[in-house]
């Protein structure tokens, strides 16, 4: 069997139907003023009754029933105006008497008192209706009972002075009273009825209100963009994600604005234009870029919310997500990922690797045939490589938070960069000429010495695995660029003469463990990112052209864009800046 309270979703109670509830539903006041409305109005008719019978006939019954009428017509305009509504109560009570006990004793007195055709027992219908409307089935049910026992004791007292019909008398007055009952039965039943409709009614809308704050609460702090739009392109809401999302740095989304004003949002207006059209959830990748700012690369979905009626159209809720920070979410996964294998590694590999190459060490010192001593160099050569592949993923792994600026130096690129090529040149016995055009101007950044021979090392062993042997396949410049605020900036590029990357390459060219090459970690490039990142600078990849003499050779080119110089650098050095 069901409990008579049922709880629901939000753990609210739906109250089943309860006769004897304190509660004053908002109906049960309406009906409360329509009855002291209808009593007023009622002293009103009995009053202009009782003139024109007293004009009639000037006797002392009508004189004496003109002035009951009277005195009832100012208690119920005096209960009207300044009573406050309220239920009678399960016992007989003042209300009851201002109320009830009023309508009775005007309509026993004006019945006794009647000398014409008049009948009032029909107005005893009154106070039995509002007994069971504003009380209770226990005061519906004595209220009857009261106006029956009066009508018993008018026949009673009629039938003293016209023994000859006391029959009839007193089946009027049982009519009368049983008539009396069943209007306070079936009246009681609606009022039960109308209060328990009425109180799951405020308890439905108690639940949708918490439904719709708990709604609110959750688009408010989704991460996701949710943007509500109408046919005419009109901004109905906008939850913080989406007003940072598609709002410039100097403003925001605080009042609608129409997306048909601006070319910016032209992407996004086709897309709820055909979401619109087709009537159908459309998915798509879109642009936004504000005058002087970087384009903000989105992953916008759509859909259409229901037409509630023929007429109106429905909106079209469009949701959007940062690219930048779902590949920031994808990194911290990686980096989590990293992190527990990073434990394995140094215990499972690094330790044997150590002992290998231990052993080996000491195996080539007695050794004297030339074979075996290739060997042991094959064997030192590889477990350096493995070693190195080891320190990298373990070096990524102990760093979960990339935003963190490490410790940095004022370098002279013109000096360091010249300086680091000869180096490796001497390191991987390369023959090939490198073009390295930084000017004789000293060029000042903010960086670390051997995180900088890292990054410019492991780009030119890239650039030598893909470049052509035809001269000067490897170029290193320094360019003066702007970055996003306008300031001075310097740009490092690597050039090689290299074949075009393969798309599904470039598209993750700079993620952990991707490679396209069997042997190789895939942690190179990423390694390098995160450390220009770490010093507020910038990596990335284009397909560029160089002159040589006449022609123009297209190639692969990495540059690294270093962040402003701050304010502690040396005037002289700061504008010192290089050309290509």
């Amino acid at each position: 069997m069901l409990s008579a309270l049922a709880s629901t979703w939000f753990g609210l109670k739906t109250p089943e139907a309860n006769a004897d509830s304190d509660d004053i539903p908002d109906e049960l006041e309406r009906v409360w003023l329509g009855l002291m409305t209808a009593r007023a109005t009622l002293g009103g008719v009995l009053v202009t009754l009782q003139i024109g019978l007293y004009a009639l006939t000037a006797t002392a019954p009508s004189l004496i029933s003109l002035l009951i009428c009277t005195a009832y017509l100012m208690a119920t305009l005096a209960e009207r105006i300044m009573a406050a509504p309220s239920q009678l109560g399960p016992h007989f009570n003042g209300a009851w008497l201002r109320i009830v006990g009023v309508d009775m004793l005007a309509f026993a007195a004006l019945q006794t008192l009647q000398d014409s055709s008049v009948n009032y027992t029909p107005l005893f219908a009154l106070p039995v209706l509002m007994a069971s409307i504003l009380g209770s089935q226990l005061m519906a049910m004595a209220t009857a009972a009261a106006v029956t026992l009066l009508l018993f004791g008018y026949a009673g007292w009629l039938s003293l002075q016209a023994p000859w019909s006391t029959s009839a008398l007193f089946s009027q007055a049982a009519l009368t009273g049983a008539a009396c009952f069943a209007i306070s039965f079936v009246a009681r039943q609606m009022v039960t009825r109308l209060a328990s409709v009425e109180l799951k009614a405020q308890r439905s809308q108690l639940a949708a209100a918490v439904q719709r704050q708990v709604n609110e609460l959750i688009i408010e702090t989704l991460g996701e963009g949710v943007l509500v739009v109408d046919a005419q392109h009109q901004i109905r809401s906008a939850n913080p994600a989406a007003q940072k999302q598609l709002s410039p740095p100097q403003g925001a989304l605080n009042q609608p604005m129409d997306l048909a004003t601006a070319s910016v949002w032209q992407g996004l207006r086709q897309l709820i234009d055909t979401t619109f059209a087709t009537q159908l959830a459309q998915q798509q990748e879109i642009s936004i870029q504000h005058p002087g700012q970087r384009a903000r690369h989105m992953s916008a979905r759509t859909q259409l919310t229901a037409q509630l009626n023929p007429d109106a159209q429905g909106m079209c809720v469009v949701f959007l997500q940062d690219q930048r920070e779902l590949q920031a979410r994808i990194r911290t996964e990686k980096f989590a990922s990293m992190g527990r294998m990073s434990a394995a590694v140094a215990h499972e590999i690094r330790n044997p690797l150590a002992a290998i190459v231990q052993a080996n060490a000491l195996l080539s010192e007695d050794v004297s045939d030339p074979g075996q001593q290739q060997l042991t160099r094959l064997v030192q050569q590889n477990a350096l490589r493995l070693e190195k592949t080891v320190h990298d993923i373990l070096h990524i792994a102990q760093q979960p938070n990339t935003s963190r600026v490490a410790q940095t130096e004022a370098i002279d690129l013109a000096q360091a960069l010249p300086r680091i090529c000869h180096d490796w040149q001497s390191q991987v016995a390369n023959t090939s000429d490198i073009a390295v055009n930084v000017g004789n101007s000293a060029v000042w950044v903010w960086f670390d010495a051997d995180h900088l021979r890292r990054i410019l090392i492991n780009l030119l062993d890239n650039a030598q695995h893909y470049a052509s042997p035809d001269p000067a396949p490897i170029q290193i410049s320094l360019q003066s660029c702007p970055d996003a605020a306008a300031t001075p900036s310097v740009c490092l590029q690597v050039w090689s003469d290299g074949a075009p990357l393969d798309p599904s390459v470039e598209q993750h060219l700079f993620e952990p463990f991707f490679s396209s090459e069997s042997r190789s970690s895939g942690l190179g490039l990423y390694i390098c990112r995160e450390l220009c990142e770490s010093h507020g600078a910038s990596m990335a990849y284009e397909r560029n052209n160089r002159a040589f003499g006449d022609k123009s050779q297209p190639g692969n080119e990495f540059s690294v864009m270093f962040s402003s110089q701050p304010p502690s650098m040396p005037a002289a050095s700061n504008q010192a800046q290089a050309t290509p």
